[in-house]
């Protein structure tokens, strides 16, 4: 995916997230299934919800890295309001 445009980045990444969610959405897990328990080499017990909840937030973390280079590309165009724009400028 290096040297992809941003538009073909976002879309691969919709693609990507779309197909996980449709094998998701075929399991029809139930709240039962969500409470199972297996076991992490490094945390120990988990559950399958938790697992699932990282998986959200790692997720998150690749909007939040969308956001941010979408946001670069208005670091000019802005003008003097960057100042108050942290998302330009964060790491």
């Amino acid at each position: 995916t290096r040297g992809l445009a941003l538009p073909d980045l976002i879309d691969t990444f919709a693609q990507l997230r779309a197909a996980s969610l449709g094998r998701l959405d075929a399991l029809q897990l139930t709240s039962t299934d969500l409470s199972r328990v297996g076991r992490h080499p490094e945390f120990g017990p988990v559950t399958l919800r938790q697992h699932l909840s990282t998986w959200v937030v790692h997720d998150l973390g690749h909007i939040r890295q969308i956001v941010r280079a979408m946001a670069r590309q208005y670091g000019t165009a802005v003008g003097p309001w960057r100042a108050f724009l942290p998302v330009i400028d964060a790491p």
